[in-house]
């Protein structure tokens, strides 16, 4: 079992192994075999109508942000833009945009990034890229309805765009989403979903349901030189065991890891050598529907989190591929209370306070659950008998992994089991609990609590930086206090590569989405890739 220190060791460094000649020189040319490994299925092409991972791993190839995420250094970059000026009250910002183009010849301007954002925030479509425009002025009332455009959003010319914010944290925290892209204003709307039109480095070649999405270099890509590969193929592969058999065959170039994977490859020569690893800001939990009358009641939910022995689970059926939760924030946290305590495992414990509650029998409840290996149908099996020992009856709700979203956004659940974000910055994976956030942005199961809000309000105003960690830490905590979810695991992302392929990075905020443009395969590579 890893000590409190080992783990804190782990996720502050990333536990990146990386045995990538990274200093070699990149070679143009060739194709990449990569894989999207959470479904079998794309649910639109359009990245802004979909919260899946699964959807952002083809949608980070066709689109770009105003700023990206720099998984070396670990913090948001400009990406669309030039340069950046940051008013006196660190509210307003002020961008000077690249010279780029779109895959249709559009050539990109501020209109784009005003059309784009204020199509995200418009309530009426019902985007769930719309928390990424939370932070800007004026999409409160936009979206309430009481404003018909977004004040915080200001062209200054075609060049130049302005946008101010609600608070002083950095807006690139928001604005690097993938979920976030720049669309062309002049561009059908009705397209995107199966024609994208984006500013990245491949643009769509071919798409084939439920087996591949193929894609071709863009040779007007504004960053010069880049991407070194001709095409990507990116294979949808949710099963493991399908993935490890083409893997080994060589017919995928990288392999994402599940579990009985993870243990088989690290005791295997010829494949150990080759694995990158990565401590992902990802918290795997269950959410608590508040329209369920027990879980209006934090002590039911406090007695749920006492009677599930998590540590057992991730020992036994994850092969110690994740690390226990203690709470929301990772541990890799600034805000991470590192002298909190996770909740025991104490079947005991549990009964007494389902006792107080008034719900010491009869208390049922099922959990809508994808079949996800690592965050799905067998964790929510391995749950149900945990929980029956303290007079809690479970039954699972089975779903595709495209569906589970559209339950928990339509609020048809009881309870779901899912991965989410919950870093790098704190704030705005904090602010997924704060009253004001919808459902459909982030807050799936609608947490409310006066204290929580206060404490998120003043730190989004707070200049000085430790006494911002110190609100959020303590944010951090009311949220383990309260409870709203089951604090299962972070996740330890695994994966592994052909010796040929090399700039992939230890991406903390998903391993399967990489910066495509840098990856590239060498001289040793089959012909089947030249």
């Amino acid at each position: 079992m890893m000590t409190r220190l080992s783990l804190i060791s782990a996720l502050m460094l990333g536990t990146a192994t990386i045995a990538l000649a990274q200093d070699a020189k990149p070679q143009d040319g060739g194709k990449l075999v990569f894989t999207a490994p959470y479904g079998n299925s794309i649910t639109s092409l359009d990245i802004t109508a979909t919260p899946h991972t699964q959807d952002e791993i083809v949608a980070k190839a066709i689109n770009r942000s105003l700023y990206k995420w720099n998984p070396e250094s670990g913090k948001p970059e400009l990406d669309l833009a030039e340069s950046v000026e940051k008013s006196a009250d660190g509210k307003t910002y002020t961008y000077k945009l690249k010279d780029a183009t779109f895959h249709n010849g559009d050539k990109f301007d501020a209109d784009d990034v005003i059309w784009s954002y204020n199509r995200l925030a418009d309530p009426k479509k019902a985007l769930p890229g719309a928390e990424q425009m939370l932070q800007i002025a004026g999409v409160a009332e936009f979206q309430a309805g009481t404003a018909t455009e977004i004040s915080g959003l200001k062209k200054i010319d075609d060049k130049t765009i302005e946008i101010t914010t609600t608070n002083l944290a950095d807006p690139g925290w928001n604005l690097m989403s993938n979920y976030a892209p720049i669309y062309s204003k002049d561009y059908p709307e009705d397209q995107l979903a199966s024609k994208p039109n984006g500013l990245g480095p491949f643009k769509l070649a071919n798409y084939v349901a439920g087996s591949k999405v193929e894609l071709e270099k863009f040779e007007d890509y504004f960053e010069g030189g880049k991407p070194h590969l001709d095409k990507l193929d990116i294979m949808l592969m949710g099963e493991a065991s399908a993935r490890d058999v083409a893997f080994r065959n060589g017919e995928i170039d990288v392999n994402i890891l599940g579990p009985v994977q993870y243990e088989a490859y690290g005791e295997d020569p010829a494949l150990k050598d080759r694995i990158l690893e990565v401590a992902e800001v990802y918290t795997r939990n269950i959410g608590f529907n508040q329209n369920v009358e027990a879980f209006k009641d934090k002590r039911v939910r406090q007695a749920i989190n006492h009677a599930i022995n998590k540590d057992l689970i991730v020992e036994k059926l994850l092969k110690n591929k994740a690390y226990p939760a203690v709470s929301w924030l990772p541990i890799s946290s600034p805000a991470f209370d590192k002298d909190a305590e996770p909740y025991a495992y104490d079947p005991e414990k549990a009964k007494e306070l389902l006792k107080e509650a008034g719900f010491e029998t009869g208390l049922k409840f099922a959990v809508t659950a994808t079949p996800n290996e690592s965050w799905g149908i067998p964790i929510v099996e391995a749950i149900i008998p945990m929980l029956a020992k303290v007079g809690v009856e479970v039954t699972a709700d089975p779903v595709e992994s495209a569906v589970l979203s559209d339950k928990i956004l339509s609020d048809n659940f009881q309870a779901y089991i899912w991965s989410n974000s919950s870093g790098p910055d704190a704030l705005k994976y904090l602010t997924c609990f704060h009253s004001q956030t919808p459902q459909t942005a982030c807050n799936y199961v609608k947490f409310s609590n006066p204290e929580f809000d206060k404490l998120l309000d003043q730190a989004g105003s707070e200049t000085d930086a430790a006494k911002q960690i110190d609100l959020l830490k303590q944010a951090n905590n009311l949220l383990q206090e309260e409870a709203p979810l089951w604090f299962f695991n972070y996740n330890k992302a695994v994966m592994a590569y052909q010796p040929w392929v090399h700039g992939l990075k230890p991406n903390a905020m998903e391993l399967a989405v990489q910066d495509y443009e840098d990856l590239w395969i060498d001289a040793d590579a089959p012909a089947s890739r030249k």
